[in-house]
């Protein structure tokens, strides 16, 4: 079973924010993206390890982000059937293997693209507030 949690904040600028989120990233064994440089600054973390999830955001909560949200609780995650044409490359659909580490995304629209190759796209639609 995987986990996951969405936040969103004002912004993410520090790069001794985003170097404390990448360590914590690797020593917790979780996955995460986060869209930084501009407005709004989103983060995705994702474990099979519920409480590495949570752990994960509350890095996060402690580094006093500008308008913190936790918008998608860590939870299971619920995934959603992925195209065998852009999405992951295994044999069972909507499953994707954990990468362990943090990556940095530029923009909402690729941020959004590697949520639909993860089968959450819709789930994150929803949380970012796009879809009610």
């Amino acid at each position: 079973m995987v986990y996951n949690a969405l936040i969103r904040t004002h912004h993410i600028t520090s790069r001794k924010k985003v170097s404390a989120l990448k360590q914590a990233a690797n020593n917790l064994d979780c996955f995460a993206i986060l869209r930084s440089g501009g407005c709004p600054g989103i983060m995705y973390v994702e474990a099979k390890d519920k409480d590495a999830v949570e752990s994960w955001v509350n890095v996060v909560r402690s580094l006093r982000y500008k308008d913190f949200q936790l918008v998608n609780r860590p939870a299971a995650a619920v995934v959603e059937a992925v195209d065998k044409n852009t999405g992951p490359k295994n044999d069972s659909p909507g499953e994707v293997d954990i990468k362990t580490g943090l990556s940095e995304i530029d923009t909402v629209k690729e941020f959004g693209s590697v949520m639909e190759q993860r089968g959450v796209w819709k789930w994150w639609r929803k949380g970012m507030g796009y879809v009610s």
